[in-house]
């Protein structure tokens, strides 16, 4: 009985992929016509791209936090003040307090913004999510950051992290475990500039949808 009703609901889905632009299994389009407008990482800090029959329920939010993991949505950022940072505001997304060795963070950096130094000790890893930001060794040798390039700076680096425009950055840092015989060193790049990782085929959907009628057929 039970196969007969699988049966019936798979031809009932293949109907209705038949009448549909796209079928059941069709993956959406990342990006709708009115999201292709708005920065690239947008939905990442932007929290006015909550669900549009929720976004102004007073209270509302995503975010979950349990014991061994946290989803912190855009409406749930409360951003302040970033000690010895000059006109940058941060939202701190991962903190120790949580159970995590590291620390992340978003930085909205404003007209003539500069970083701070971590403390004593820490790394420091930064990817540019909107604008463009310049960071700038003790040595004086800089760099112009644009969205998807990233920095890593070493425990005790000294560096600055400037803008003279309203950029965006995600920050990590965490306290440098030392081995021995290694010496870090600073590191800018950009994701464009890194080879593709090859990854396996798509599972296309008839495959599960044999997959179920194989199951159904032998074990039930």
């Amino acid at each position: 009985m039970r196969t007969i009703f699988l049966l019936l609901l798979i031809s009932g889905l293949f109907r209705y992929s038949l009448a549909q632009e796209e079928g059941f299994c069709s993956a959406p389009s990342v990006l709708s016509k009115e999201s292709k407008s708005k920065p690239l990482y947008s939905k990442i800090y932007d929290s006015t791209l909550s669900p549009l029959n929720l976004q102004n329920l007073p209270g509302f939010t995503r975010s979950v936090y349990k014991r061994d993991h946290a989803l912190i949505s855009p409406e749930s950022h409360v951003y302040g003040p970033l000690p010895d940072w000059i006109n940058t505001s941060g939202a701190f997304l991962i903190s120790p307090e949580m159970g995590s060795h590291f620390i992340m963070y978003l930085a909205k950096l404003k007209e003539n913004s500069r970083s701070g130094l971590p403390l004593h000790d820490v790394e420091r890893f930064i990817f540019v999510l909107h604008g463009a930001v310049t960071v700038t060794s003790a040595h004086g040798e800089s760099h112009i950051l644009k969205v998807d390039s990233y920095a890593y700076f070493p425990p005790n680096f000294e560096h600055s992290i400037e803008s003279d425009a309203p950029a965006i950055i995600v920050v990590f840092e965490r306290r440098y475990a030392h081995l021995s015989n290694h010496v870090t060193e600073p590191l800018v790049n950009s994701t464009d500039k890194q080879p593709l990782l090859e990854t396996p085929g798509e599972v296309r959907c008839s495959h599960i949808l044999e997959g179920i009628v194989l199951y159904f057929f032998f074990f039930v």
